[in-house]
């Protein structure tokens, strides 16, 4: 008996674990539902967070295809068995869902589900969700012992989500913060390099006709304080988080830049990227602009007809490298392809790179940071 409890709590504990690696709360829901569906040999798995207009913020769910997905339909409101469960808040443990008298209905294309065993997600007095299993594999259907076993496993996956939401809500604020640096930047320096080039460009306007060696003049000093501004706006664009960044995070807002390259060049541009652990912000950001200037080169100057990025980690660091079978260079002949940049960049947030390029056998750039 204790030996089946103790893998019973194994179980637990690596469910637990593979949803605390996870930080956006799509990701969290979806490794609960996962993890809860393997626990306990279930057919289907699901998990809904309500929402305050009477349906659901996030529904997800293992054991249906895309296919039968598109087929359902919208997703479900808070009506029938799900609806009662989040009023009780209370495990629902069934033989047969569909002669409860709770349940209602089901869209036509809705896969049979019979036994059932359900249970509230909860923070504190706050239900935060439910999970619902169906269709035990194993014949008798869901037991006593799979009830108190989900519970368990729903009072852990409740910290797990809490945090995931928590951690959402400081990088919206993070990214708050961002925008407003930038405001001032803009207020600070474009705004008045701007508003000089205004006055200037007037007053080349009014000794045009009278005075044409000073309005030349003038019209020099616009044009510098017009290559000025254009410069700083560079400069705070470049530095600006990229909205994706919080929205997806490092690797998937990687891969969608490089799936877009990818289509737009002849070259194959491919990505792998192995799981990452938390990362900090401006790691993110640093990683992601090296990412992209390396791409550029490789793609507008190398001549390469196969790029390949890469990102993992290894030990206690991070570690991305940009691969072309292009040209290659010397590198004396590295002037203009922002390797400065790049490396001042790594270099920013404690991180190391090198750049490997033989003429005729292709580049690649390496960066390493600390975790």
């Amino acid at each position: 008996m204790t030996s089946d409890r103790d893998e019973i709590l194994q179980a637990v504990s690596s469910a637990v674990l593979a949803v605390t690696r996870h930080l956006s709360v799509r990701e969290v829901l979806q490794v609960i539902v996962r993890s809860a569906q393997r626990l306990l040999d279930a057919r289907y798995a699901a998990l809904g967070v309500p929402d305050e207009d009477g349906s659901f913020a996030e529904f997800v769910a293992e054991g249906l295809t895309d296919k039968q997905w598109d087929a359902i339909g919208p997703l479900p409101r808070q009506h029938g068995m799900l609806g009662a469960m989040l009023r009780d808040g209370a495990p629902a443990r069934l033989p047969d869902l569909r002669k409860d008298p709770r349940f209602e209905w089901w869209p036509k294309a809705h896969p049979v589900m019979k036994d059932f065993l359900g249970v509230p997600i909860r923070d504190g007095d706050q239900v935060l969700g439910i999970i619902f299993l169906a269709n035990k594999r194993t014949p008798g259907g869901f037991t006593q012992d799979d009830q108190e076993l989900l519970t368990l496993f729903a009072a852990h996956a409740a910290i797990a989500l809490a945090n995931a939401r928590l951690y959402e809500r400081g990088r919206e604020l993070a990214m708050l913060e961002e925008r407003n640096r930038v405001a001032r930047e803009l207020h600070d320096a474009v705004t008045q390099k701007l508003f000089s080039l205004r006055l200037t460009a007037q007053a080349a306007g009014a000794m045009l006709d009278k005075a044409p060696d000073k309005a030349a003049v003038e019209i020099e000093r616009v044009q510098r304080l017009a290559g000025e501004a254009l410069a700083e706006l560079r400069a705070v664009i470049v530095e600006l988080r990229p909205a994706e960044l919080d929205r997806h995070g490092l690797s998937e807002t990687l891969r969608k830049h490089v799936r877009m390259l990818d289509r737009l060049h002849p070259s194959l541009v491919t990505f792998e990227c192995a799981e990452l652990p938390p990362l900090d912000s401006a790691v993110e950001v640093a990683v992601l602009r090296v990412a992209q200037e390396a791409l550029h080169n490789a793609l507008r100057h190398s001549g390469a007809t196969r790029v390949t990025v890469r990102l993992w980690c290894e030990a206690d660091r991070l570690a991305l490298t940009v691969h072309d079978d292009g040209n290659g260079f010397e590198q004396a002949e590295s002037r203009g392809l922002g390797l400065v940049s790049m490396r001042d960049r790594a270099e920013s947030v404690g991180g190391v790179m090198t750049v490997d390029s033989v003429p005729g056998q292709g580049t690649t750039v390496r960066v390493e940071v600390g975790l």
